[in-house]
């Protein structure tokens, strides 16, 4: 198999790999909450970190732009969850405020590439003649193949 192009799965995009990142640190933290947030607390944030990598790869592999933004949105709502739940870690003092300040940082710069990667998939649905179809250009799947072209 040659090498993949860049850009051609969600693991190359930046937006994944920084929320990647963010998803390990949110699931050291809830390795820590203590016993009695097992199955509440912990049990959330490691839940909402995986459904916003989730949706970005899921958004990724559709090949509408209207689908993709909608589930890079979600991804985007589940962000918002994990900074809820920081709030609850703060509030109920399970955390020191200064490592929760720094876990907050990390995550807006996650939702700062989130809100960029919609505005790139709104402006490539604008700039497209057909705006309803989207094309794979890599041949990472099946390189004898005569048209990697996919239109929906």
């Amino acid at each position: 198999m040659k090498d993949r192009n860049p850009g051609s799965t969600f693991e190359d995009l930046e937006v994944y790999q920084v929320a990647r990142n963010f998803r390990k640190m949110m699931y050291e933290i809830a390795r820590r909450l203590p016993d009695i947030e097992k199955f509440g607390l912990a049990s959330q944030i490691r839940r909402a970190p995986l459904s916003l990598t989730n949706n970005i790869a899921e958004g990724h592999g559709r090949y509408h732009y209207l689908d993709q933004i909608k589930f890079t949105l979600q991804s985007r709502g589940s962000f918002e969850e994990l900074i809820d739940d920081l709030n609850a870690c703060e509030d109920e003092q399970y955390l020191h405020e200064k490592e929760i300040a720094s876990l907050k940082q990390e995550g807006w710069r996650v939702r700062q590439l989130i809100d960029g990667y919609i505005r790139y998939l709104r402006q490539q649905k604008n700039s497209e003649v057909g705006a309803s179809s989207v094309q794979e250009t890599s041949r990472i799947y099946d390189e004898n193949a005569d048209d990697s072209r996919v239109s929906i």
